[in-house]
């Protein structure tokens, strides 16, 4: 049934690019904004036409729940930035990463909220499809969230971690829905990633080129040829090419093109470096302000509470109490 739905010549649109496998497996990745109607529409209409064994997300476990989340619940999550959340990503991160973690949900909040849309549509959508396919699969295929953070902080200057922290710290520039769907045109993207490897170079490559190998290294894994089944132990075993659709953000697709023959080794790039003498100052420093604030304002606030209690009467009648008892 899955075959005769699968067309032999889809029709696709402009943002899917066809890779094959050695042993003749079909890899149809489809590049996305992650803010964008049109992506949404163009990964159903892929799935639908192409009807995969596999669908693979630029997705990790700690990532995944937004896949079963609601839009209104999302966009208000992706709004909400509190404490609760700072506490969080910190005890999952460590300090510095969760703090860059945080720094990074404060963009996509900026960008939720110039936008009225919440992120990864196109990823709910490429669930709800897969799920019509008949033993169609869902896989993970991001690198998970925690290495990348650690790897991408422990890539940078002390610097660097400040330049990059003060200027997402104060983004407020308005974004319209023409300059997301401008990101789909690889021309204008390649020239914003221009950019950023200028000003951070080993940023791009930690939170970029690294994912680019471990997102092409999961889409391969996928399309290995399927077994079919056998009507007894007796029979031979027989292999069909698989069919599997990619969803990426766009910047990952020229990526995973110019990784797609290489032999991958992803053991490198899931390591994490030991902390830099630089990061562990600034986390002593980091540490140091916060509990000083705090003394601080426990100080105050105790100074406050004691001048308060003392200036209350009953507080000055018991006192006089107090002293009158050794005259006695």
């Amino acid at each position: 049934m899955k075959l005769k739905k699968r067309q032999k010549k889809p029709a696709l649109p402009s943002t899917v690019t066809e890779l094959d496998t050695e042993d003749g497996s079909k890899v149809y990745v489809v590049g996305t904004a992650h803010f964008s109607d049109s992506s949404k529409k163009d990964v159903v209409k892929t799935i639908q036409e192409v009807q995969p064994d596999v669908v693979v997300v630029e997705l990790c476990q700690y990532r995944v729940s937004m896949l079963k989340m609601d839009e209104k619940t999302l966009l208000k999550e992706a709004k909400e930035i509190n404490l609760e959340k700072l506490q969080q990503a910190i005890k999952q991160n460590g300090v510095m990463s969760g703090l860059m973690q945080m720094l990074l949900l404060k963009v996509s909040a900026h960008i939720t909220e110039q936008l009225g849309m919440a992120p990864g549509g196109e990823f709910r959508e490429a669930f709800k499809e897969a799920s019509k396919v008949p033993f169609c699969k869902f896989h993970l295929g991001d690198r998970p969230i925690p290495v990348t953070f650690k790897r991408a902080i422990a890539a940078l200057s002390f610097w660097q971690k400040v330049k990059l922290g003060w200027g997402l710290c104060f983004l407020s520039d308005p974004i319209s829905k023409d300059d997301v769907e401008k990101c789909k045109q690889k021309d204008l993207l390649e020239q914003m990633m221009a950019e950023m490897i200028g000003e951070f170079p080993d940023l791009h490559r930690t939170i970029v080129s690294e994912r680019d190998i471990y997102l092409t290294y999961m889409l391969k894994q996928a399309a290995k040829q399927i077994e079919l089944p056998r009507a007894s132990e007796s029979e031979p075993r027989r292999y069909i090419p698989a069919v599997v659709v990619g969803v990426v953000g766009m910047g990952h697709v020229p990526g995973i093109e110019k990784n797609w023959n290489s032999d991958l080794k992803i053991q490198e790039i899931m390591s994490v470096p030991p902390p830099s003498t630089s990061s562990k100052i600034f986390k002593f420093v980091l540490k140091a302000t916060v509990f000083g604030l705090l003394g601080y304002g426990c100080y105050r606030i105790g100074h406050r509470t004691v001048q308060f209690v003392l200036s209350m009467p009953a507080a000055q009648s018991y006192l006089q109490r107090l002293t009158e008892v050794p005259q006695h």
